[in-house]
């Protein structure tokens, strides 16, 4: 059972996350607890449709130079995040199963002389998620990817090229049994 102290520190969040987004929307959207909204000054655009619904531990980020754009009706699972900085569009009646995670970049690193990973730089390209998608749990979208009207993509797979629509899209494991 919360305690009051708790239910009291939620309500703070929720109404500083529902603050910020009124600044870029003016539609109904749900937010769960423990939800997260960073948008960087100097960001290009941020557009929420109507009928957004995010439930528990969901991040969205937008960097300086990003764009997002979420259309109406849309669904984000708990544990769901949104990294942009370059842009992200996500398509009305797509729907995301929990911990599905979006990046519009990757760090920049070097391999010669010397091996090295880039902190603060990154390479980027958009990434576009049609109409009438579901991206089941832990689908992880990677930069430069668009995906097409009316596709599903099954739980755990790793989408690092394109995906036409009206597609189903699903990772191909092989699951062995063996006796001890």
């Amino acid at each position: 059972m919360m305690s009051f102290l708790g239910k009291l520190i939620l309500k703070i969040l929720k109404n500083a996350n529902l603050k910020e987004l009124s600044k870029h929307q003016n539609t109904n959207i749900k937010i769960g607890n423990f939800c997260d909204f960073k948008f960087y000054n100097g960001y290009k655009r941020i557009s929420f449709g109507k009928d957004i619904n995010v439930r528990d531990n969901c991040h969205f980020l937008v960097g300086k130079n990003a764009s997002l754009k979420i259309e109406n009706n849309v669904f984000f699972n708990n544990n769901c995040s949104v990294n942009c900085l370059d842009s992200i569009e996500i398509g009305e009646n797509t729907l995301f199963g929990e911990s599905v995670k979006l990046y519009d970049h990757n760090h920049e690193y070097t391999s010669s002389p010397n091996f090295k990973v880039e902190h603060q730089k990154f390479t980027t390209a958009p990434v576009k998620i049609g109409k009438n998608c579901w991206l089941g749990s832990n689908v992880v979208v990677l930069k430069g990817v668009t995906i097409g009207d009316n596709t599903i993509i099954g739980a755990g797979c790793i989408i690092h090229k394109d995906v036409p629509a009206n597609s189903v899209l699903i990772n191909k494991q092989e699951q062995i049994v063996k006796s001890i």
